[in-house]
């Protein structure tokens, strides 16, 4: 499939702002104070509603995205929708009495986190649901979303504050502890991709893409356009298997090697927690990488065609 940076930017970022934001209603310990309450609110939802903004630059009409909306009975892309808009409208709330009182609602923030999760689910099943992707329709790719949004989320609690307030050593152990379980699941995802996620695993080959399996071994003589269509564009997509190995090996240094050091540094030494943001951004850089990749290697069934 073809990456586009207007989907890799949305995913990634709005994940980790839903991640963040749904730790914070959780209630774990944050820095006291109207300001630091607004400058923890405006992370999580700068960053939420910028990669939801982005999401709508690949659509050929993003001047239509409002009626995506309609659709939330059949599409997750539409559910996802509903679910980023009531999350964020609940989470202004939730700011608003933060900020302006010191007050943070347990069951409101309660109902942000179940949104919040919720919005990170839709996002992965507009892609796990997809059975012409064989790559992408795995039990895995829901479960990688929610982790990685999930370890983003804590590395930005434990930035504001968190850490200061529940002690060095857990909290240290806790990240790497999540951080190892997200790299892990995401290389089990992998694995998969390169066994039974593949399109001839699941059955498909030139024969059942032209229908011609049933006479006989099917061929390519030559291509079914002169030119790039749409399909070719957007569908086809090829990558390098070198290529592939040394950027998956890019991921993981930037995304847990490198956090993984950085937090162990923190956790054993004095220096501030604030130096969790150069891990945050490894981790964010590693996500990029990763979710490239997510899409590069994926193959469309329509590739057998052409």
């Amino acid at each position: 499939m073809h990456p586009a940076i207007s989907v890799i930017f949305f995913t990634v970022t709005s994940g980790a702002g839903f991640g963040f934001i749904a730790l914070i209603g959780l209630g774990l310990p944050m820095p006291e104070g109207g300001m630091a309450a607004f400058i923890a609110a405006a992370i999580g939802g700068g960053l939420s509603v910028a990669g939801l903004v982005s999401s709508t630059f690949h659509l050929g009409h993003p001047e239509r995205a409002w009626r995506a909306f309609s659709q939330w009975r059949s599409s997750w892309l539409s559910r996802e929708g509903v679910c980023a808009v009531i999350t964020l409208t609940l989470f202004g709330v939730y700011t608003l009495l933060w900020v302006f009182w010191s007050t943070r609602i347990p069951w409101l923030g309660y109902g942000i986190s179940v949104g919040a999760v919720a919005t990170v689910f839709t996002t992965s099943m507009i892609y796990a649901q997809l059975k012409t992707v064989p790559l992408w329709n795995n039990h895995l790719t829901p479960i990688c979303y929610l982790l990685f949004a999930a370890t983003s989320g804590l590395l930005l609690v434990a930035m504001f504050g968190y850490w200061t307030t529940s002690g060095n050593n857990t909290v240290g152990l806790t990240l790497v502890t999540v951080l190892a379980l997200s790299w892990g699941t995401k290389i089990a995802w992998w694995r998969a991709a390169n066994g039974e996620n593949s399109l001839a695993r699941r059955g498909s080959d030139t024969g059942t893409a032209t229908g011609l399996g049933n006479i006989g071994t099917v061929r390519l003589l030559e291509k079914p356009h002169s030119g790039e269509n749409y399909l070719t564009k957007e569908m086809v997509f090829q990558i390098g298997r070198k290529h592939a190995y040394k950027l998956k090996i890019i991921a993981l240094v930037l995304g847990a090697l490198v956090p993984v050091m950085l937090t162990a540094i923190v956790s054993l030494t004095n220096l501030p927690a604030v130096l969790l943001s150069m891990a945050f951004l490894a981790l964010l850089a590693g996500l990029f990488v990763e979710r490239w990749l997510f899409f590069a290697e994926a193959r469309h069934a329509v590739s057998l065609y052409y």
